[in-house]
Protein backbone atom coordinates (compact mmCIF):
# COMPACT_ATOMS: atom_id res chain seq x y z
CA UNK A 1 0.00 0.00 0.00
CA UNK A 2 1.00 3.82 -1.13
CA UNK A 3 1.76 6.15 2.07
CA UNK A 4 -1.66 8.07 2.76
CA UNK A 5 0.79 11.23 2.22
CA UNK A 6 0.96 10.20 -1.37
CA UNK A 7 -2.61 9.43 -2.11
CA UNK A 8 -3.53 13.04 -0.35
CA UNK A 9 -1.12 14.26 -3.01
CA UNK A 10 -2.92 12.24 -5.85
CA UNK A 11 -6.21 13.74 -4.52
CA UNK A 12 -5.24 17.66 -3.99
CA UNK A 13 -3.70 17.35 -7.67
CA UNK A 14 -7.06 17.00 -9.00
CA UNK A 15 -7.96 20.58 -8.15
CA UNK A 16 -10.40 19.49 -4.66
CA UNK A 17 -7.44 21.89 -2.36
CA UNK A 18 -6.14 24.34 -5.23
CA UNK A 19 -6.37 24.74 -8.54
CA UNK A 20 -3.72 25.18 -10.59
CA UNK A 21 -2.70 28.42 -12.56
CA UNK A 22 0.23 28.56 -15.25
CA UNK A 23 2.31 31.60 -13.76
CA UNK A 24 5.57 32.39 -15.18
CA UNK A 25 8.30 34.36 -12.89
CA UNK A 26 8.90 37.36 -15.38
CA UNK A 27 4.60 37.43 -16.29
CA UNK A 28 2.16 39.69 -13.82
CA UNK A 29 0.83 37.07 -11.74
CA UNK A 30 -2.02 35.99 -10.65
CA UNK A 31 -4.05 37.04 -7.42
CA UNK A 32 -3.86 33.87 -5.23
CA UNK A 33 -7.36 34.32 -4.47
CA UNK A 34 -7.81 33.34 -7.94
CA UNK A 35 -6.63 29.61 -7.53
CA UNK A 36 -7.19 28.83 -3.56
CA UNK A 37 -10.31 28.11 -2.32
CA UNK A 38 -11.73 30.29 0.70
CA UNK A 39 -11.08 28.26 3.54
CA UNK A 40 -8.22 26.26 2.60
CA UNK A 41 -6.22 27.81 5.08
CA UNK A 42 -9.09 27.83 7.96
CA UNK A 43 -6.72 25.21 10.20
CA UNK A 44 -3.61 22.85 9.89
CA UNK A 45 -5.36 20.65 8.52
CA UNK A 46 -6.48 22.07 5.56
CA UNK A 47 -3.21 23.69 5.57
CA UNK A 48 -1.51 20.27 4.85
CA UNK A 49 -3.55 19.56 2.04
CA UNK A 50 -2.89 22.92 -0.16
CA UNK A 51 1.27 21.54 0.97
CA UNK A 52 0.02 18.65 -0.88
CA UNK A 53 -0.09 20.38 -4.20
CA UNK A 54 3.48 22.03 -3.79
CA UNK A 55 4.51 18.22 -3.94
CA UNK A 56 1.78 17.20 -6.65
CA UNK A 57 2.84 20.30 -9.06
CA UNK A 58 6.49 18.51 -9.49
CA UNK A 59 5.08 14.76 -9.51
CA UNK A 60 1.74 15.37 -11.60
CA UNK A 61 0.99 17.56 -14.43
CA UNK A 62 -2.91 19.35 -14.46
CA UNK A 63 -6.32 18.54 -13.02
CA UNK A 64 -7.67 15.43 -14.50
CA UNK A 65 -4.86 12.67 -13.96
CA UNK A 66 -2.47 11.98 -17.25
CA UNK A 67 -4.10 14.47 -19.56
CA UNK A 68 -7.06 16.53 -20.14
CA UNK A 69 -6.75 19.82 -18.25
CA UNK A 70 -3.03 20.89 -18.13
CA UNK A 71 -1.08 23.17 -16.14
CA UNK A 72 1.28 23.96 -18.53
CA UNK A 73 0.01 24.84 -22.22
CA UNK A 74 2.37 24.54 -25.70
CA UNK A 75 3.55 21.34 -25.00
CA UNK A 76 2.06 17.66 -24.55
CA UNK A 77 1.01 17.30 -20.94
CA UNK A 78 2.96 14.40 -20.29
CA UNK A 79 5.74 15.80 -21.78
CA UNK A 80 5.31 18.81 -19.45
CA UNK A 81 6.22 16.77 -16.07
CA UNK A 82 8.86 17.85 -14.38
CA UNK A 83 10.98 14.65 -13.95
CA UNK A 84 10.52 14.05 -17.63
CA UNK A 85 11.53 17.56 -18.43
CA UNK A 86 14.79 16.50 -16.08
CA UNK A 87 15.19 13.75 -18.08
CA UNK A 88 15.34 15.39 -21.43
CA UNK A 89 17.26 18.53 -20.34
CA UNK A 90 19.78 16.66 -17.89
CA UNK A 91 20.43 12.79 -19.51
CA UNK A 92 19.41 13.08 -22.93
CA UNK A 93 22.08 16.09 -23.66
CA UNK A 94 24.33 13.69 -22.50
CA UNK A 95 26.40 10.19 -22.94
CA UNK A 96 23.81 8.73 -20.97
CA UNK A 97 20.69 8.70 -23.41
CA UNK A 98 19.13 9.35 -26.81
CA UNK A 99 15.76 9.24 -28.04
CA UNK A 100 14.11 7.97 -31.41
CA UNK A 101 11.39 10.15 -31.36
CA UNK A 102 10.77 13.15 -33.44
CA UNK A 103 8.73 15.79 -31.48
CA UNK A 104 9.95 19.33 -32.24
CA UNK A 105 13.03 20.19 -30.44
CA UNK A 106 13.58 16.56 -28.78
CA UNK A 107 16.64 15.86 -31.52
CA UNK A 108 18.14 19.24 -31.12
CA UNK A 109 18.90 17.91 -27.30
CA UNK A 110 21.06 15.32 -27.86
CA UNK A 111 22.37 17.18 -31.25
CA UNK A 112 22.88 20.03 -28.69
CA UNK A 113 21.50 22.50 -31.47
CA UNK A 114 18.47 23.77 -29.14
CA UNK A 115 17.58 27.72 -29.35
CA UNK A 116 15.42 29.96 -27.94
CA UNK A 117 12.27 28.48 -28.88
CA UNK A 118 12.89 25.15 -27.60
CA UNK A 119 9.71 23.67 -26.28
CA UNK A 120 11.72 21.78 -23.66
CA UNK A 121 13.62 24.39 -22.29
CA UNK A 122 10.83 26.54 -22.11
CA UNK A 123 8.33 24.10 -20.72
CA UNK A 124 10.96 23.34 -17.61
CA UNK A 125 11.01 27.31 -17.28
CA UNK A 126 7.68 27.30 -17.06
CA UNK A 127 7.10 24.17 -14.30
CA UNK A 128 9.82 25.33 -12.03
CA UNK A 129 8.30 29.26 -12.05
CA UNK A 130 4.92 27.27 -11.35
CA UNK A 131 6.12 25.80 -8.53
CA UNK A 132 8.01 28.97 -7.06
CA UNK A 133 4.24 30.84 -7.68
CA UNK A 134 2.57 27.92 -5.31
CA UNK A 135 5.06 28.13 -3.07
CA UNK A 136 4.86 31.99 -2.77
CA UNK A 137 1.63 31.49 -2.27
CA UNK A 138 1.26 28.58 0.43
CA UNK A 139 3.84 30.64 2.29
CA UNK A 140 1.78 34.02 2.46
CA UNK A 141 -1.65 32.44 3.09
CA UNK A 142 -0.08 29.59 6.04
CA UNK A 143 1.63 32.66 7.59
CA UNK A 144 -0.84 33.80 9.80
CA UNK A 145 -1.52 30.31 11.56
CA UNK A 146 2.22 29.95 12.13
CA UNK A 147 1.69 29.64 15.49
CA UNK A 148 1.62 26.24 15.80
CA UNK A 149 4.37 24.10 15.64
CA UNK A 150 2.65 21.37 12.83
CA UNK A 151 2.16 25.23 10.30
CA UNK A 152 5.47 25.95 10.74
CA UNK A 153 6.74 22.69 9.19
CA UNK A 154 4.64 23.04 6.73
CA UNK A 155 6.07 26.53 6.07
CA UNK A 156 9.29 25.29 5.94
CA UNK A 157 9.00 22.42 3.44
CA UNK A 158 7.47 25.04 0.90
CA UNK A 159 10.49 26.84 1.48
CA UNK A 160 13.01 24.13 1.07
CA UNK A 161 10.39 22.98 -2.40
CA UNK A 162 11.02 26.87 -3.77
CA UNK A 163 14.71 27.24 -2.95
CA UNK A 164 14.96 23.68 -4.63
CA UNK A 165 12.93 25.04 -8.06
CA UNK A 166 15.37 27.99 -7.82
CA UNK A 167 17.90 25.40 -7.37
CA UNK A 168 17.17 23.92 -11.03
CA UNK A 169 16.64 27.29 -12.24
CA UNK A 170 20.03 28.81 -12.17
CA UNK A 171 21.56 25.05 -12.78
CA UNK A 172 19.47 25.38 -16.04
CA UNK A 173 19.43 29.45 -16.91
CA UNK A 174 21.40 30.96 -14.98
CA UNK A 175 20.15 34.49 -14.06
CA UNK A 176 16.59 34.64 -13.79
CA UNK A 177 14.06 37.01 -11.77
CA UNK A 178 13.53 35.96 -7.46
CA UNK A 179 10.18 36.39 -6.52
CA UNK A 180 9.31 35.71 -3.11
CA UNK A 181 6.07 37.38 -2.83
CA UNK A 182 3.30 37.57 -4.70
CA UNK A 183 3.36 40.62 -6.95
CA UNK A 184 1.87 42.47 -10.44
CA UNK A 185 5.03 44.00 -11.17
CA UNK A 186 7.07 42.97 -14.05
CA UNK A 187 10.28 41.56 -11.75
CA UNK A 188 14.22 42.10 -12.70
CA UNK A 189 16.33 39.89 -13.68
CA UNK A 190 18.61 38.63 -10.91
CA UNK A 191 22.34 37.29 -10.71
CA UNK A 192 22.73 33.60 -10.00
CA UNK A 193 25.19 34.78 -7.19
CA UNK A 194 21.86 36.14 -5.60
CA UNK A 195 19.79 33.56 -6.23
CA UNK A 196 22.84 31.19 -4.84
CA UNK A 197 22.75 33.23 -1.62
CA UNK A 198 19.00 33.30 -1.07
CA UNK A 199 19.29 29.31 -1.71
CA UNK A 200 21.42 29.33 0.87
CA UNK A 201 20.24 31.53 3.25
CA UNK A 202 16.35 29.75 3.31
CA UNK A 203 17.96 26.57 3.44
CA UNK A 204 19.89 27.17 6.57
CA UNK A 205 17.62 29.12 8.23
CA UNK A 206 14.53 26.59 7.57
CA UNK A 207 16.63 23.72 9.13
CA UNK A 208 14.96 23.63 12.39
CA UNK A 209 11.85 24.58 11.29
CA UNK A 210 11.64 20.95 9.34
CA UNK A 211 11.20 17.94 11.31
CA UNK A 212 13.82 16.03 12.36
CA UNK A 213 16.11 13.23 10.00
CA UNK A 214 13.25 10.82 9.44
CA UNK A 215 10.07 12.05 11.96
CA UNK A 216 7.77 13.43 8.77
CA UNK A 217 5.60 10.67 6.84
CA UNK A 218 7.10 9.30 3.77
CA UNK A 219 6.53 11.90 1.06
CA UNK A 220 7.88 14.62 2.53
CA UNK A 221 11.14 16.72 3.49
CA UNK A 222 12.65 17.02 6.75
CA UNK A 223 15.88 18.94 7.32
CA UNK A 224 17.88 16.32 5.88
CA UNK A 225 16.68 17.52 2.52
CA UNK A 226 18.04 21.25 3.26
CA UNK A 227 21.19 19.81 4.32
CA UNK A 228 21.33 17.43 0.78
CA UNK A 229 20.39 20.19 -1.40
CA UNK A 230 23.30 22.42 0.58
CA UNK A 231 25.56 19.77 -0.26
CA UNK A 232 24.84 19.61 -4.11
CA UNK A 233 24.49 23.72 -4.51
CA UNK A 234 27.84 24.12 -2.94
CA UNK A 235 29.29 21.21 -4.89
CA UNK A 236 28.34 23.42 -7.80
CA UNK A 237 29.70 26.85 -6.35
CA UNK A 238 32.90 27.42 -7.87
CA UNK A 239 31.44 26.72 -11.17
CA UNK A 240 28.05 28.82 -11.17
CA UNK A 241 29.15 31.73 -8.94
CA UNK A 242 33.41 31.52 -9.07
CA UNK A 243 33.73 30.69 -5.41
CA UNK A 244 34.65 27.73 -4.06
CA UNK A 245 32.84 26.12 -1.08
CA UNK A 246 34.34 22.44 -1.30
CA UNK A 247 34.35 22.50 2.84
CA UNK A 248 30.66 23.79 3.17
CA UNK A 249 30.57 20.51 0.85
CA UNK A 250 32.11 18.32 3.28
CA UNK A 251 30.44 20.38 6.53
CA UNK A 252 26.89 19.17 4.79
CA UNK A 253 27.83 15.94 3.62
CA UNK A 254 28.48 15.02 6.89
CA UNK A 255 25.22 15.90 8.47
CA UNK A 256 23.25 14.13 6.07
CA UNK A 257 25.06 10.89 6.00
CA UNK A 258 25.09 11.01 10.22
CA UNK A 259 21.50 11.41 10.11
CA UNK A 260 18.78 8.25 10.15
CA UNK A 261 18.99 7.87 6.25
CA UNK A 262 21.08 5.42 5.14
CA UNK A 263 22.68 3.16 1.96
CA UNK A 264 20.60 0.61 0.98
CA UNK A 265 22.53 -2.60 1.08
CA UNK A 266 20.54 -5.39 2.14
CA UNK A 267 17.46 -5.98 -0.40
CA UNK A 268 13.57 -7.56 0.41
CA UNK A 269 14.63 -10.93 0.45
CA UNK A 270 17.70 -10.82 2.19
CA UNK A 271 20.22 -10.57 -0.52
CA UNK A 272 23.75 -8.69 -0.25
CA UNK A 273 22.91 -6.46 -3.67
CA UNK A 274 20.17 -3.80 -3.21
CA UNK A 275 20.34 -1.39 -6.16
CA UNK A 276 18.20 -2.88 -8.33
CA UNK A 277 15.17 -2.17 -5.48
CA UNK A 278 15.95 1.20 -6.03
CA UNK A 279 14.12 1.71 -8.76
CA UNK A 280 11.42 -0.93 -8.20
CA UNK A 281 7.20 -0.39 -7.95
CA UNK A 282 7.86 -0.76 -3.99
CA UNK A 283 10.57 1.05 -3.20
CA UNK A 284 8.46 3.22 -0.97
CA UNK A 285 8.53 -0.33 1.15
CA UNK A 286 11.23 -2.58 0.07
CA UNK A 287 14.14 -1.19 1.90
CA UNK A 288 15.16 1.49 -0.65
CA UNK A 289 13.24 4.44 0.81
CA UNK A 290 15.53 4.64 3.78
CA UNK A 291 18.27 5.72 1.17
CA UNK A 292 15.54 8.60 -0.65
CA UNK A 293 16.22 11.65 1.14
CA UNK A 294 14.10 13.59 -1.29
CA UNK A 295 12.15 11.97 -3.96
CA UNK A 296 8.80 11.97 -5.77
CA UNK A 297 5.80 9.96 -5.18
CA UNK A 298 3.81 7.64 -8.25
CA UNK A 299 1.00 5.29 -7.93
CA UNK A 300 -0.63 3.93 -10.79
CA UNK A 301 -4.00 4.07 -9.93
CA UNK A 302 -4.15 6.99 -8.04
CA UNK A 303 -1.64 9.51 -9.11
CA UNK A 304 -1.36 9.15 -12.88
CA UNK A 305 1.18 10.86 -15.08
CA UNK A 306 3.05 10.23 -18.57
CA UNK A 307 6.09 12.10 -17.16
CA UNK A 308 7.85 10.38 -14.13
CA UNK A 309 8.16 6.68 -14.18
CA UNK A 310 5.87 6.03 -16.34
CA UNK A 311 7.74 7.66 -19.00
CA UNK A 312 11.55 5.93 -17.71
CA UNK A 313 9.60 2.56 -17.98
CA UNK A 314 7.58 2.67 -20.92
CA UNK A 315 9.71 4.24 -23.38
CA UNK A 316 12.57 2.23 -22.56
CA UNK A 317 10.87 -0.63 -23.62
CA UNK A 318 11.35 -1.55 -27.49
CA UNK A 319 12.91 -3.98 -29.65
CA UNK A 320 12.62 -7.97 -28.60
CA UNK A 321 11.65 -6.62 -24.95
CA UNK A 322 8.99 -8.12 -23.03
CA UNK A 323 6.94 -5.33 -21.84
CA UNK A 324 5.13 -7.76 -19.05
CA UNK A 325 8.73 -8.42 -17.61
CA UNK A 326 9.01 -4.51 -16.72
CA UNK A 327 4.94 -4.49 -15.67
CA UNK A 328 3.84 -2.27 -18.24
CA UNK A 329 1.48 -3.66 -21.45
CA UNK A 330 3.56 -2.33 -24.21
CA UNK A 331 6.46 -0.22 -24.94
CA UNK A 332 7.52 3.31 -26.56
CA UNK A 333 10.26 2.02 -27.94
CA UNK A 334 12.65 5.66 -27.24
CA UNK A 335 15.02 5.33 -24.94
CA UNK A 336 18.90 4.25 -25.37
CA UNK A 337 21.98 4.72 -24.23
CA UNK A 338 25.74 5.54 -25.77
CA UNK A 339 28.38 3.34 -26.06
CA UNK A 340 29.93 5.99 -23.50
CA UNK A 341 28.14 4.50 -20.77
CA UNK A 342 28.35 1.36 -21.32
CA UNK A 343 32.24 1.96 -21.72
CA UNK A 344 32.68 2.64 -17.87
CA UNK A 345 31.02 -0.95 -16.82
CA UNK A 346 33.50 -2.73 -19.39
CA UNK A 347 35.68 -3.75 -16.72
CA UNK A 348 33.18 -5.64 -14.82
CA UNK A 349 31.52 -7.78 -17.95
CA UNK A 350 31.38 -11.50 -17.25
CA UNK A 351 29.95 -12.96 -20.00
CA UNK A 352 29.04 -12.32 -23.50
CA UNK A 353 26.77 -13.67 -26.43
CA UNK A 354 28.18 -15.13 -29.30
CA UNK A 355 28.18 -11.80 -31.45
CA UNK A 356 30.64 -10.44 -28.57
CA UNK A 357 27.68 -8.84 -26.78
CA UNK A 358 28.25 -8.27 -23.08
CA UNK A 359 24.99 -10.16 -21.32
CA UNK A 360 26.30 -10.56 -17.86
CA UNK A 361 28.24 -7.86 -15.63
CA UNK A 362 29.85 -8.35 -12.17
CA UNK A 363 28.53 -4.76 -11.64
CA UNK A 364 24.94 -5.22 -10.86
CA UNK A 365 24.06 -1.40 -11.81
CA UNK A 366 25.01 -2.58 -15.43
CA UNK A 367 21.77 -2.43 -16.14
CA UNK A 368 22.07 -3.22 -20.08
CA UNK A 369 19.79 -4.72 -22.32
CA UNK A 370 21.61 -6.17 -25.49
CA UNK A 371 19.36 -8.84 -27.63
CA UNK A 372 18.86 -7.17 -30.97
CA UNK A 373 20.40 -4.02 -29.89
CA UNK A 374 23.52 -2.48 -31.32
CA UNK A 375 26.80 -1.61 -29.80
CA UNK A 376 27.39 1.39 -31.97
CA UNK A 377 24.60 4.20 -33.12
CA UNK A 378 24.11 4.96 -36.67
CA UNK A 379 20.86 5.81 -36.68
CA UNK A 380 19.16 7.67 -33.37
CA UNK A 381 15.44 8.55 -35.32
CA UNK A 382 12.99 5.78 -35.12
CA UNK A 383 15.60 3.07 -34.58
CA UNK A 384 15.32 1.85 -31.43
CA UNK A 385 17.73 -0.89 -31.30
CA UNK A 386 20.55 1.03 -32.47
CA UNK A 387 22.46 1.77 -28.86
CA UNK A 388 21.82 -0.94 -25.83
CA UNK A 389 18.19 -0.37 -23.83
CA UNK A 390 18.22 0.69 -20.22
CA UNK A 391 16.35 -1.77 -17.65
CA UNK A 392 16.99 0.31 -14.37
CA UNK A 393 13.28 1.53 -13.76
CA UNK A 394 10.50 -1.31 -13.92
CA UNK A 395 6.91 -1.63 -12.89
CA UNK A 396 7.84 -4.95 -10.77
CA UNK A 397 8.06 -4.94 -7.16
CA UNK A 398 10.64 -6.87 -5.24
CA UNK A 399 8.40 -10.27 -5.11
CA UNK A 400 8.36 -10.53 -9.14
CA UNK A 401 4.47 -8.93 -9.11
CA UNK A 402 3.35 -5.93 -11.37
CA UNK A 403 2.20 -2.48 -9.91
CA UNK A 404 -1.21 -1.75 -9.07
CA UNK A 405 -2.61 -0.31 -12.05
CA UNK A 406 -4.16 -3.50 -13.79
CA UNK A 407 -4.24 -1.64 -16.97
CA UNK A 408 -0.01 -1.74 -17.20
CA UNK A 409 -0.34 1.59 -18.46
CA UNK A 410 0.73 3.93 -14.96
CA UNK A 411 3.70 3.20 -12.51
CA UNK A 412 3.77 2.84 -9.10
CA UNK A 413 7.60 3.37 -8.78
CA UNK A 414 9.21 6.42 -6.80
CA UNK A 415 11.65 8.37 -8.24
CA UNK A 416 14.50 9.11 -6.18
CA UNK A 417 15.75 13.03 -6.55
CA UNK A 418 18.47 13.05 -4.00
CA UNK A 419 19.61 9.84 -1.80
CA UNK A 420 22.44 8.83 0.03
CA UNK A 421 24.61 7.25 -2.54
CA UNK A 422 24.87 11.00 -4.34
CA UNK A 423 25.89 12.36 -0.82
CA UNK A 424 28.75 9.81 -0.65
CA UNK A 425 29.90 11.09 -3.79
CA UNK A 426 29.28 14.61 -3.18
CA UNK A 427 31.51 14.31 -0.28
CA UNK A 428 34.60 12.40 -1.80
CA UNK A 429 34.47 15.29 -4.98
CA UNK A 430 34.61 17.72 -2.53
CA UNK A 431 37.68 16.48 -0.49
CA UNK A 432 39.03 15.51 -3.43
CA UNK A 433 38.80 19.28 -4.99
CA UNK A 434 40.43 20.31 -1.87
CA UNK A 435 37.41 21.12 1.04
CA UNK A 436 38.65 21.39 4.44
CA UNK A 437 37.51 19.06 7.31
CA UNK A 438 36.75 16.38 5.07
CA UNK A 439 39.35 13.07 5.06
CA UNK A 440 40.37 11.18 1.70
CA UNK A 441 40.41 7.46 3.85
CA UNK A 442 36.70 8.42 4.92
CA UNK A 443 35.71 9.21 1.31
CA UNK A 444 37.17 6.07 0.13
CA UNK A 445 35.02 4.09 2.26
CA UNK A 446 32.00 5.52 1.33
CA UNK A 447 32.69 4.94 -2.33
CA UNK A 448 33.56 1.05 -1.99
CA UNK A 449 30.25 0.67 0.10
CA UNK A 450 28.61 2.28 -3.08
CA UNK A 451 30.99 0.10 -4.95
CA UNK A 452 30.19 -3.19 -2.70
CA UNK A 453 26.62 -2.98 -2.46
CA UNK A 454 26.95 -3.06 -7.08
CA UNK A 455 29.08 -5.89 -6.78
CA UNK A 456 27.70 -7.75 -4.18
CA UNK A 457 30.86 -7.89 -2.22
CA UNK A 458 34.29 -6.27 -1.80
CA UNK A 459 36.28 -7.59 -4.42
CA UNK A 460 36.18 -4.49 -6.66
CA UNK A 461 37.26 -1.89 -3.80
CA UNK A 462 39.43 0.74 -4.57
CA UNK A 463 42.20 2.49 -2.75
CA UNK A 464 42.37 5.84 -1.81
CA UNK A 465 44.70 7.13 -4.77
CA UNK A 466 42.37 5.64 -7.40
CA UNK A 467 39.79 8.81 -6.09
CA UNK A 468 40.45 11.10 -8.97
CA UNK A 469 37.90 13.49 -10.28
CA UNK A 470 37.94 11.52 -13.25
CA UNK A 471 37.14 8.37 -11.37
CA UNK A 472 34.48 10.06 -9.40
CA UNK A 473 33.26 11.16 -12.14
CA UNK A 474 33.04 7.81 -13.93
CA UNK A 475 31.34 6.54 -10.48
CA UNK A 476 28.85 8.83 -10.67
CA UNK A 477 27.66 7.29 -14.39
CA UNK A 478 27.92 4.35 -13.00
CA UNK A 479 25.39 4.71 -10.09
CA UNK A 480 23.79 7.65 -10.82
CA UNK A 481 22.88 7.43 -14.76
CA UNK A 482 18.93 8.22 -15.39
CA UNK A 483 18.88 9.91 -12.53
CA UNK A 484 18.68 13.67 -13.96
CA UNK A 485 21.89 14.08 -13.08
CA UNK A 486 24.59 13.58 -16.09
CA UNK A 487 24.52 17.08 -17.68
CA UNK A 488 25.32 19.04 -13.92
CA UNK A 489 28.18 16.55 -13.38
CA UNK A 490 29.63 17.57 -17.29
CA UNK A 491 29.58 20.94 -16.45
CA UNK A 492 31.01 21.02 -13.24
CA UNK A 493 33.91 18.72 -14.70
CA UNK A 494 34.34 21.06 -17.88
CA UNK A 495 32.84 18.12 -20.36
CA UNK A 496 29.53 19.17 -21.26
CA UNK A 497 30.66 21.28 -24.41
CA UNK A 498 34.47 20.47 -24.70
CA UNK A 499 36.15 18.84 -27.12
CA UNK A 500 38.19 16.54 -25.17
CA UNK A 501 35.22 14.33 -24.00
CA UNK A 502 32.91 13.31 -27.22
CA UNK A 503 29.96 10.65 -27.19
CA UNK A 504 28.28 9.33 -30.32
CA UNK A 505 26.35 11.91 -32.05
CA UNK A 506 27.29 14.95 -29.49
CA UNK A 507 27.01 18.19 -31.10
CA UNK A 508 25.69 15.93 -34.34
CA UNK A 509 28.37 14.73 -35.41
CA UNK A 510 28.22 10.84 -35.53
CA UNK A 511 31.38 10.37 -33.53
CA UNK A 512 31.18 13.33 -31.38
CA UNK A 513 32.34 17.13 -31.59
CA UNK A 514 32.81 19.79 -28.71
CA UNK A 515 30.00 22.77 -29.18
CA UNK A 516 30.53 26.05 -28.17
CA UNK A 517 30.33 26.79 -24.23
CA UNK A 518 27.45 29.26 -24.51
CA UNK A 519 25.21 26.12 -24.21
CA UNK A 520 26.02 24.88 -20.53
CA UNK A 521 23.31 27.03 -20.18
CA UNK A 522 19.65 26.96 -21.16
CA UNK A 523 17.85 29.74 -23.34
CA UNK A 524 15.60 31.74 -21.05
CA UNK A 525 12.43 31.17 -23.27
CA UNK A 526 11.94 33.69 -25.77
CA UNK A 527 8.45 34.69 -25.59
CA UNK A 528 9.38 35.74 -22.00
CA UNK A 529 12.17 37.89 -23.02
CA UNK A 530 9.97 39.36 -25.13
CA UNK A 531 6.67 40.31 -22.89
CA UNK A 532 9.50 41.18 -19.92
CA UNK A 533 12.06 43.74 -21.25
CA UNK A 534 13.79 43.17 -17.75
CA UNK A 535 14.80 40.31 -19.06
CA UNK A 536 18.73 39.84 -20.93
CA UNK A 537 18.97 36.63 -23.10
CA UNK A 538 21.83 34.20 -22.02
CA UNK A 539 24.77 34.67 -23.90
CA UNK A 540 24.62 32.94 -27.60
CA UNK A 541 21.10 33.07 -27.93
Amino acid sequence: MKNTYKLLIALLATGTIMVSCHDDLDQTPIDPDSFTEQDVFANADEAKGALAKLYASLALTGQEGPAGDADITGIDEGTSQYTRMLFSLNELTTDNAVVGWGDPGLPNLHAMSWNASNDFATAMYYRLAQEVSFCNSFIEKATPLNDTPEVASFIAEARFLRAFAYYNLIDFYSDVPLVTVVSTDLPEQNTRAEIFSFIESELTEIETSLKESGANEYGRVDRVAAWALLSKLYLNAETWIGEAKYTEAITYSNKAINSTYALNTTDANGNGSAYDELFLADNDSNGAQNEFIFALNFDGNQSRTYGGTTFLVHAAVGGSMEPAEFGVNGGWAGLRTTKSLVEKFQTSITNSDDDGNPIEWADSRAMFYTDGQSYEINTIANTFTDGYAITKFKNIDSQGNAGSDEGGDFVDTDLPIIRVAEIYLNYAEAVVRGGSGGDLNTATNYINQIRARAFGNNSNNVSSSNLTLDFLLNERARELYWEGQRRTDLVRFGYFTSGSYLWPFKGGAKNGTGVEDYRNLFPLPSNIVLINTNLTQNPGY
